[in-house]
């Protein structure tokens, strides 16, 4: 079972930037390079939405449309985190961010596709 725990929310004006980081742990059975990883979002009221994803290994990245240009995912697979860095955020940006992971495959901007998720980090951007 892999635990994922976000960190790096926080409460910052439009135009600002903020890196989220996730840490995985519990990797008993598998290594953390053998997950493809993701960061979805999800603002109240509303369902949630696919931010990013990367592979395993090649670096193979993908990202939503209304997030395009502004973020970017990275991963240490040494150090089992994978980092979402967001610049020129918006208020629209507002929302609890979560870290996923899937351990079958692709990337996919599906939040079915990943069977482990950590418990969330809130971004508030404000005015």
């Amino acid at each position: 079972q892999v635990q994922l725990v976000e960190s790096g929310g926080g409460s910052v004006q439009a135009g600002d930037s903020l890196r989220l980081s996730c840490a995985a742990s519990g990797l008993t059975f598998s290594t953390f390079s053998s997950y493809v990883l993701g960061w979805f979002r999800q603002a109240p009221g509303k369902e949630r939405e696919f931010v990013a994803a990367i592979s395993r290994n090649d670096g193979i990245t993908d990202y939503g449309d209304s997030v395009k240009g502004r973020v970017a995912i990275s991963r240490d697979n040494a150090k089992n985190t994978v980092d979402l860095s967001m610049s020129s955020l918006k208020l629209e940006d507002t929302a609890i961010y979560y870290c996923a992971a899937n351990r079958w495959g692709q990337t996919s901007k599906r939040a079915s596709a990943y069977q482990f998720w950590g418990q969330g980090t809130k971004v508030t951007v404000s005015s």
